[in-house]
This record gives C-alpha cells, structure tokens and sequence, in this order.
C-alpha cells in the first residue's frame, strides 16, 4: 500500500475510535444508568415561540336547544310539526363538518403557526427572506450532516444489544435472576434508543406508575409511544407477529420476557385474544400489559374512541397521557403517507422529540359499568390531563367510512323530538 492509502487508512480508523468513544461515554454510558448531562433540556428552552390551540371550541349544544332558538323567531315558535326552518339547523351543521371536519383532520399532521425550521408549515408559502432560507439550509446540514448519523449510530447500537442481551438472556432459567436482567436490559436498550431520537421527556406522577397484573393503556400517536413509556419501565408487549428485522426482535424479546405475540389468523379470534390477556393479568408476577385502545395512530390533538376489549377484562387499569410538543419535531406517524422506515428517518432528522407523560390514578369497572362505559371513562380522563380533544368517533374512518348508524342516530333524535312535542300537546 502506498503512503498516502496507509495515513488514509490510519485517519479513518481513528475517526471511528474517536466517533464510538464519544458515543460510548457521552450517550450510551449515561442512558444505561439513566442519567442526562442537562444538554438535551437546555435546547429545548431555546424556542421562544409558544403553542396556541388551533382546534375551534364548540359550545356543546342539544339539537332540541338549537331547533328551540331557530324557530323563536319564526312564525309559530311552539309548533310540534316540522318547519322548514329546521333544515338551517342540518345545513349549518353539513357545512361546518365540512369546512371543519373534526375527524379527517385528526388523521393529519398538526398546523403550526410559526416555522420550526423543518418543513414548511404552509402548503402557500412564499419566499419570506434570505436569512430565513439561510438559516433552513443550515439546519438541513445540521440535522442530516450531523444529528442523523448520530442517531442512526445509536438506534443500531440499541437494536443489536437488545437483540443480542434478549437471546443471552432466554438461555436463562426462570427466576429472579432472570427477571432482574432482562427488567435492567430492556431499560438499558429503550433509553438508548431514546437518545437515538433526542427525546426529551418529562414523566409526571410516577407514584401512579402500572404494576405487574396490570393494564397500561394510552393515547396513540406514534410507534414511539412504546420506546417513551418503555424507558421508565418494563411492559409486556402485545401484538402481532411480524417477519424481517421486526420479527427478530419479537422473537428475541419474548425469551427474556413474557410478551403477548399473535399470529395473523390469531387477531381477530377475540376470544383467544381475551383468554391470553386475562390469564396474563392474573399471574401478579408478570409485567403490566401495555396496550393503545385507539388502534390507531391520532394526530396528538384529540383522543378517539377506545376499543372495549382491553377493558372486559376484570383487571385494574393504569390510565397514561401522552403529548408531543410539535415545535422541534412532529411524532405523528401518518401511515397512509409515510412508510415505517421514512418516518424513522424524519423522525431522527428531526430537530428534537419533546413530550409529557402523565401517570393517572389506577382506575377499575364501577358497579354495573359495562366496558363501553368503562372505556369511555378513562379515555375522558387521559383527555382532561393530555390537554386533548375527546372524540367519540372511531378512528378506524381514517380508512373506513362513516356507518349508516350514525346517520340514523340523528334522524331518530330528531324523529323524537317531534314526537315528544306531540305527545306532550295532546296530554295538555
């Protein structure tokens, strides 16, 4: 080799000792015993911009009330019969449905008001300044020059030492030991992943936080939500067995620790599905199942209606919030839009990942409760502490469409009231 391929060569596997060994005490290290040099919380105070609700408060209103206000100025404001007036009252509300559609939009990234150096927070942006522009492309040198090699770095890092530690560790027999270390790897290999999306989180009420023979339910936004939960403690997992990359990693995860994989065939036998997560909660032993009722990914704005099976099991349930703060990066996962692999990758490019997690009272079915009415519940309670929208509709329209029900729902109700008027006129 030449002199100039031997200092080349020399150059480059110094870089790299130098690149692992920053890693190695800077970020691994302090992630394993759970500490933070304060770096991370410094920048996230540098923004001066503040967040303002974009969601248009609605008074909530009866549509007796409303038809009572529009027919007070009509010709005969107590007629039991129907008025042509009434329709105002359904075209308003086409209208407002259409021009504010408080579902679709839910389904979407959340409109800032102000810039955060990343995407363009308006589809009609024009050219504002050369600074401004100046400034962008800094940020993309940085973020992709720097921050993303950086992350990427770490991701593999946590990735490989969970696989790995995982498989180690299911060679193990049961036990205490064996319980303590994969309690300590699993913690270990979160918070380095945490590191590999810069998120700074800040739990609150960790006295409330789920124990074993528990379920863990919260708010979904994002794949993520599981490393954020997961790096302040251990969860049983549930969900579907996958293949590739994500499939070893399941296979790996459940020899150290008793998490809940489904087969294809498996998820829809809700029976199976219930028997298995009941049997789980009832060995005290076993971690707290962690489970997200939405079933799908919302926009961090609102929470939608919960799936009832999580809560027909007879079994406390851990209530947990979650909100992102969308200035320094957007954890939404619009899976319509975006692959796995491309959100990962925005998601590392991304300036920071900034959230609050709330820990709520456990919370258990009251007396002739039924799971409906349990579900909705704790979902009004993770919306009263998340500071988001609580929305009775189903969040599987984001790809299905809007049953005939609901339509009848409003026909009968209002099929009532003119009934109602009726009766009540001819008892008089």
């Amino acid at each position: 080799m030449s002199p100039f391929n031997n200092l080349l060569c020399m150059l480059l596997g110094i870089s790299f000792t130098v690149w692992f060994t920053l890693l190695l005490v800077f970020i691994i290290v302090p992630a394993i015993f759970g500490l933070s040099f304060g770096i991370r919380g410094l920048y996230m105070k540098t923004p001066s911009c503040s967040l303002s609700g974009c969601i248009i408060a609605k008074e909530p209103t009866s549509l007796e009330e409303e038809l009572k206000e529009i027919r007070r100025n009509g010709p005969s404001p107590s007629t039991s019969e129907f008025e042509m007036s009434d329709t105002f009252y359904f075209c308003r509300r086409g209208i407002e449905s259409i021009v504010d559609d408080e579902v679709t939009k839910r389904f979407t990234a959340e409109e800032l008001e102000s810039w955060n150096l990343l995407t363009r927070s308006n589809y009609n942006f024009q050219h504002i300044s050369t600074r401004l522009t100046v400034l962008w492309g800094l940020g993309v040198v940085i973020r992709y020059g720097f921050l993303l090699p950086l992350r990427l770095t770490l991701a593999i890092t946590g990735v490989s030492l969970l696989v790995v530690f995982t498989t180690m560790i299911g060679f193990l027999p049961n036990g205490r030991v064996k319980h303590f270390l994969s309690e300590k790897v699993h913690l270990m290999c979160y918070r380095i992943c945490v590191r590999a999306l810069t998120a700074i989180i800040t739990y609150h009420h960790s006295e409330n936080k789920p124990k074993n023979g528990g379920i863990c339910v919260a708010n979904h936004t994002s794949p993520i939500d599981v490393i954020i939960l997961a790096s302040d403690g251990c969860y049983a997992m549930v969900g579907q067995i996958h293949g590739g990359l994500m499939g070893l990693i399941q296979k790996s995860m459940v020899k150290a620790c008793p998490h809940i994989w489904f087969e294809r065939s498996e998820v829809k036998d809700r029976h199976l599905v219930a028997k298995r997560l009941s049997d789980h909660v009832k060995d005290k032993s076993k971690l707290p199942i962690l489970i997200f009722p939405e079933g799908t990914c919302i926009n961090n704005t609102s929470v939608m209606m919960f799936k009832k099976g999580s809560f027909e099991i007879a079994s406390t349930v851990y209530p947990v919030a979650i909100k992102y703060d969308p200035r320094f990066g957007d954890a939404f996962w619009n899976s319509s839009k975006f692959g796995m692999v491309n959100y990962l990758l925005r998601m590392m490019s991304s300036w920071a990942i900034v959230c609050s997690v709330w820990y709520l009272p456990p919370m258990s079915r009251q007396e002739g409760e039924d799971a409906v009415q349990f579900a909705n519940r704790v979902k009004a309670a993770i919306a009263r502490q998340g500071g988001l929208v609580d929305l009775l509709w189903d969040g599987g329209l984001k790809r299905g469409k809007v049953k005939d029900t609901f339509k009848e729902e409003q026909q009968k109700l209002y099929s009532k009231i003119l009934v109602g008027t009726q009766e009540n006129r001819s008892r008089s």
